[in-house]
Formats: C-alpha cells, sequence, structure tokens
C-alpha cells in the first residue's frame, strides 16, 4: 500500500482485513461518504458467500478484485461452512481532483 497514493492518501477510507464466519450476515448499509471507492481483494473464498450492491449480487474469487461505491446500499451473507477473508482497500473517488481531495476532513 506504501506505493499506491490513490490509497495511502485516502483520508476518507482504510485499509484492513475482513474476516467473515460461516452464518454471518451484514444487513444492508450505506457507507458514510461517495468520495472513495471501496476494492475488496479475495483472499479465501469458500462457496455461498455474497455481496450485494445496489441491484446487483455478487461473490468474491480467490485474487481478483471486486470495486464498488460503498455509499450505496449493501449487504454481505455468508452461507458457507468456512472463514471467508477480504482485503478492503478504500482509495479516492477517481472524479476528484487534487484540491478536492485536500479540502475534505478525514473520517
Amino acid at each position: 500500500m506504501e506505493s499506491f497514493p490513490a490509497a495511502r492518501f485516502c483520508t476518507r477510507g482504510q485499509i484492513k482485513f475482513s474476516v467473515m464466519h460461516p452464518g454471518t450476515h451484514v444487513w444492508p448499509h450505506c457507507g458514510p461518504t461517495n468520495c472513495r471507492i471501496r476494492a475488496h481483494l479475495g483472499l479465501k473464498v469458500p462457496p455461498a458467500t455474497f455481496i450485494r450492491v445496489a441491484q446487483e449480487t455478487r461473490s468474491w474469487h480467490e485474487g481478483k478484485v471486486l470495486i464498488f461505491d460503498d455509499s450505496f446500499e449493501h449487504e454481505v451473507w455468508h452461507n458457507g461452512t468456512e472463514v471467508r477473508l477480504v482485503l478492503i482497500v478504500d482509495i479516492w473517488h477517481p472524479d476528484l481532483s487534487e484540491a478536492q481531495r485536500r479540502s475534505l476532513h478525514p473520517i
């Protein structure tokens, strides 16, 4: 992440691991801002794990990145039998100028 400025300097985001156990359901919610884009890198993705963003439902794939705007309503559920692990990386929305990025207070 040190060499990826869009994530390293995104003061309105996070870089974190997300561990989800079987039987978990994260209820529909919206992120706090549309100035960032959220990327999920699938690290360990068992079958029957899903994310819905707005009206579209998908699953993760190991080694692949799923990118979405988390200001849209989204939810996650795990109907599988093994732990799911993804790396979450927030990056600045590409439509923001450098001046706009600097004007935003950290979350």
